[in-house]
């Protein structure tokens, strides 16, 4: 069941008690700035994916990859790895000579070859789509670039209730090169399904706090608490951006949808239920009626993952930390999980990240599914052969 929003009830009393303060334009709506998602609507819940879809006609419902989400036996195991599509590749970097980062997501044609590199070098059983957590923001108005050997930077922190009102809103129309980059890429994978993507809101109000990267989180965290309404007024429009941002993904043919929270591993469990959790089910609320399978993502988030998968998820990411079978359990058993090959093994002798791949493979075997990834993204000096071998490895042996 998509969404499982069965699991809502323990956190539905904190969203009706939040402050409302969606800043994002929605197709369905023009209800304003103090509106709650227009997703939520009726109109909305009724609406489901073209006939069209990938998902729809037959070519990605019954893929290894959908099958292992939706907790079925897949005809093989799938596999993909988070930052496949990227600066591991040859590819990926004579295409992206001269161009810059934020650039190279908003060009179709050049997001779209990106994203299918990796399928055809390494035949995994996904294609996430390339770009990154920041382009709702630049598609809005915001400044903000990615600066080499730094990350996002923004021209100008968000750190009061003014800086948060004079947010602008990002509209459908502006979304047009992300939802034309998945169709150029969709008509190519065939099969294979694409993965849509958007950042947690609490890892994109992060950055908008800090107004760069940064390793504690201060800044964000400490709103929280300071001034409780201004952050619940940014993660609302942090929330709604990031389900603009996916639901666009998901209507042009992206077949599951993945929320990162990169930054959340920084938080305690009762801050996060209290001022994270909230807004990211705010989040995925924009594409629950769309009926594709949801993954949850974090980083550090061990002590997180019950919450985590309480906003409302079909699948939940598992970073290198944890093994699979203790993260099954905490998790009742009851909920598909992805990962977690440690990225550090990939540069180690092959018959130690053999068997550590063997290794990630029993220990999921007993959650209802298991999808093969990385516990974290591809390192920049991972040699594209060795996560070639892995696939091969991975798909070799037979799922249970």
């Amino acid at each position: 069941m998509t969404g499982c929003r069965y699991l809502l009830q323990p956190i539905l009393g904190t969203i009706e008690g939040m402050t409302s303060s969606s800043a994002v334009s929605n197709p369905a709506s023009n209800a304003g700035p103090n509106a709650a998602p227009a997703t939520a609507s009726k109109a909305d819940a009724a609406s489901a994916l073209p006939a069209g879809h990938p998902l729809m006609d037959g070519r990605t419902a019954d893929s290894p990859l959908i099958t292992a989400y939706r907790g079925g036996k897949p005809s093989r195991r799938p596999v993909w790895f988070m930052r496949q599509a990227g600066r591991s590749l040859p590819e990926y970097l004579k295409v992206r000579e001269g161009v810059a980062m934020l650039d190279s997501c908003l060009r179709p044609e050049l997001a779209s070859e990106i994203t299918l590199q990796p399928v055809r070098r390494h035949d995994v059983d996904a294609a996430i789509f390339f770009s990154d957590i920041v382009i709702p923001l630049k598609l809005a108005g915001v400044g903000v670039d990615i600066v080499p050997g730094v990350g996002p930077v923004l021209d100008k922190p968000v750190r009061t209730a003014a800086d948060v009102a004079a947010l602008p809103q990002l509209t459908w129309e502006a979304l047009e090169p992300i939802r034309e980059a998945v169709r150029l890429t969709v008509a190519e994978l065939g099969k294979t399904p694409l993965i849509g993507f958007a950042g947690a809101p609490f890892t994109l109000a992060a950055y908008m706090v800090e107004g760069k990267p940064s390793r504690d989180h201060l800044g964000p965290r400490t709103m929280m608490h300071a001034d409780p309404e201004t952050w619940t007024a940014l993660a609302n429009w942090a929330a709604d951006a990031s389900g603009l941002f996916l639901r666009a993904q998901l209507e042009a043919g992206a077949s599951a949808g993945q929320l990162f929270d990169s930054w959340a591993g920084s938080l305690g469990l009762a801050d996060y239920t209290k001022y994270v959790a909230p807004a990211s089910a705010r989040a995925l609320d924009h594409v629950r009626h769309l009926g594709a399978p949801l993954i949850h993502f974090g980083t550090g988030t061990s002590e997180l993952l019950v919450a985590m998968r309480d906003v409302g998820v079909d699948v939940v990411g598992v970073d290198y930390r944890l093994p699979l079978d203790e993260a099954n359990r905490r998790l009742g058993g009851n909920v598909p999980l992805q990962g977690n090959i440690d990225p550090a093994l990939l540069s180690a002798p092959w018959e130690v990240l053999e068997a550590h791949v063997r290794e990630v493979i029993a220990a999921g075997s007993a959650a209802p599914g298991h999808v093969l990834n990385l516990g974290h993204g591809v390192p920049p000096e991972t040699d594209p052969a060795v996560l070639t071998r892995v696939v091969q490895l991975i798909h070799s042996i037979s799922p249970e």
